[in-house]
C-alpha cells in the first residue's frame, strides 16, 4: 500500500483525488498551501506527491527541491491548468515524474499513478548502494548526496558517457574517480584533462597528440591523452570551456573512437569511456551558440548533478572532521575536535565555494590552532569571520521578519523599569532581546511542530544551537 500526498489550493480537487487514491487501496492526505504541504511531506513517508503549480503562498515548482530532499524522495507529479513548456522543462529538471494538465479525469490520474508506484516498488529493492561500492573518500549521508551516489552507482554499471554538473568546488573530479573505480574499467587508466587550465591552442594536441614538426615547438611526437585513456576513462573537466572547433573533433571521436593526431597522415584508435564535468549550464550555452547540441546529447547520456554544500548541511560536521583528520595527519599532529560554536558557524554559513572552500578554511584554521586540541571560532580565517558577522548583522538589521517577533510597546514600557526604577540601558536591551528571542523560538517550534530539521532549515541555525534554545526557554516536548 502506497502513501500519497496532494498539494492543491482547490479543496474539492484534493478531496476527489484523495478519494480516487483510497478507492484503489492506498492512503491519501492533502494540503491546501505550499507551507502545509512541505510540513506534511517532511513529517510523513510519502511515495507520491501530486503538486499544483499555482498555490496561494508559493509557486509549486519552488518547493519541488524541498519535497525531494529525502534519502528515498517521493515521486512528484505536477498538476497545472497552464500549458507552460518552460514550466514543464523546469519540473522535469528538478526531478518531477510527470506533468499533467487540468482538467483531470480518473484515467488521466490513474495511469501515471500506477506506473510510478510500479517504479517505486522496483526502486525500493535496488535503492541501496552495493556493499562493494567504493566511495573514494566521498563523505556524507544526506539525502542530496545519497541520491547523487545512487545515480553514480547506476552509471558505473554501464558504458555510457556521463556528464557531471554542479557548482565549483562540489567534488566533480572525485565523483568521476569514484565512477571509474566502480566500473568495469577500474583496472585501466583514469586520465584527467582540465579544459580550463590548458590554452585553447594547446588543448587539441594535448588530447589527440601530434607528430614531430606539426607546429612550432613540436620537436618530438606526442601520444596524446585520448590514446593514453585506452581501456580506461577519459575525464574532461570544465568541458564548457572548449572551443566549438574542438567540440566538433571531439564529437567525431566519441562517435567512431578514431581520430587523427595533429599533423599526422594516419588515424589512431582508442577504446575509452568519456566522463565530462562542468559548472556551467550547457543547455543555455547551446541556446547562445557556444556549445554544440549534438555533443551535449552525446555527453549527457547519463547526468549526475552534485548538490552544493548549502543543500547538504547535515553532512558538514562529518565532512569537516574528515578533512581535519587528513590535514592533521599531514602536519603530524593529533586530530583536532570542533567546538559546538564552530559547528554552528559552519552549518549556518552558505559556503559559496562548497567543499573546496571548507577544505581551505580548515587548512588555515588547523595552522592557526597548531598547538591546540580543539578548533575555536577565533581560529577561523579572519575574512570568514568578518563575512559571517556582516551576514548576521544584516539578517538582524530591523527587517520586517524581525519586527514581527519584537515585543510590543506595552512590553517595552514594562521592560524599561523594575520596581519603579529605570533600568540601565544594557539591562533594558538584554531584557527586550531575551523576550523577543523567546517569542521567536516559541513560534518557530510551534510552526515546525518541534521538527528540529525543519526548524534548522527555516531559521538557518545549527541543530545544536536549536537544542540549546529548547532547553533555555523550556520548549522541550514531554
Amino acid at each position: 500500500m502506497a502513501n500519497v500526498l496532494i498539494i492543491d489550493d482547490d479543496q474539492p480537487t484534493c478531496e476527489a483525488l484523495a478519494e480516487l487514491v483510497r478507492n484503489i487501496g492506498h492512503e491519501a492526505d492533502f494540503a491546501l498551501t505550499a507551507r502545509d504541504g512541505v510540513a506534511k511531506a517532511e513529517g510523513g513517508d510519502f511515495d507520491v506527491v501530486f503538486l499544483d503549480i499555482r498555490l496561494p503562498d508559493a509557486n509549486g515548482l519552488s518547493i519541488l527541491p524541498t519535497l525531494r530532499q529525502r534519502q528515498l524522495p517521493p515521486e512528484v507529479i505536477i498538476l497545472t491548468g497552464l500549458g507552460d513548456p518552460d514550466g514543464a522543462e523546469l519540473a522535469i529538471r528538478n526531478g518531477a515524474w510527470d506533468y499533467l494538465q487540468k482538467p483531470l479525469s480518473p484515467k488521466k490520474i490513474l495511469l501515471p499513478l500506477q506506473r510510478v508506484l510500479k517504479y517505486r516498488d522496483t526502486l525500493r529493492k535496488h535503492a541501496k548502494l552495493p556493499d562493494t561500492f567504493d566511495r573514494c573518500g566521498i563523505v556524507g549521508t544526506s539525502p542530496a548526496i545519497t541520491n547523487a551516489l545512487e545515480k553514480l552507482a547506476s552509471a558505473a554499471r554501464s558504458e555510457a558517457s556521463v556528464l557531471i554538473t554542479g557548482e565549483t568546488g562540489t567534488g566533480k573530479e572525485l565523483f568521476a574517480k569514484a565512477l571509474h573505480n566502480n566500473s568495469r574499467r577500474s583496472s585501466g587508466p583514469f586520465i584527467v584533462v582540465d579544459c580550463a587550465a590548458i590554452p585553447a591552442t594547446l588543448l587539441e594536441s594535448t588530447l589527440f597528440g601530434h607528430v614531430k614538426g606539426a607546429f612550432t615547438g613540436a620537436d618530438r611526437p606526442s601520444q596524446g591523452l585520448v590514446l593514453k585513456a585506452d581501456k580506461g576513462t577519459l575525464f574532461l573537466d570544465e568541458i564548457g570551456e572548449m572551443s566549438l572547433d574542438l567540440q566538433k573533433r571531439l564529437l567525431r571521436v566519441l562517435q567512431e573512437r578514431r581520430y587523427r593526431p595533429v599533423g599526422a597522415n594516419h588515424e589512431e584508435e582508442s577504446d575509452f569511456r568519456m566522463v565530462a564535468a562542468t559548472h556551467r549550464n550547457l543547455g543555455t550555452m547551446v541556446d547562445g551558440g557556444l556549445f554544440r547540441q549534438d555533443l551535449l546529447y552525446r555527453l549527457g547520456a547519463m547526468v549526475i548533478e552534485l548538490p552544493p554544500l548549502r543543500d547538504r548541511r547535515d553532512d558538514i560536521k562529518e565532512l569537516a572532521e574528515c578533512v581535519i583528520r587528513r590535514i592533521c595527519a599531514g602536519y603530524g599532529v593529533p586530530p583536532k575536535t570542533l567546538t559546538c560554536e564552530v559547528v554552528d558557524v559552519f552549518t549556518a554559513y552558505d559556503w559559496p565555494g562548497n567543499v573546496r572552500e571548507l577544505g581551505n578554511v580548515l587548512e588555515s584554521s588547523v595552522a592557526n590552532a597548531y598547538e591546540m586540541p580543539e578548533l575555536y571560532v577565533h581560529n577561523l580565517p579572519e575574512q570568514l569571520r568578518i563575512r559571517i558577522l556582516k551576514e548576521s548583522m544584516s539578517r538582524n538589521d530591523g527587517g520586517s521578519a524581525c519586527l514581527a517577533d519584537a515585543p510590543d510597546e506595552t512590553e517595552i514600557d514594562n521592560a524599561i523599569q523594575a520596581d519603579g526604577e529605570i533600568l540601565p540601558y544594557k539591562s533594558f536591551r538584554q531584557e527586550v532581546l531575551t523576550r523577543a528571542e523567546q517569542r521567536y523560538f516559541t513560534r518557530l517550534f510551534e510552526a515546525c511542530d518541534g521538527n528540529i530539521k525543519q526548524a534548522s532549515r527555516l531559521s538557518g541555525l545549527g541543530k545544536s544551537r536549536l537544542y540549546a534554545q529548547l532547553r533555555k526557554y523550556g520548549l522541550e516536548k514531554d
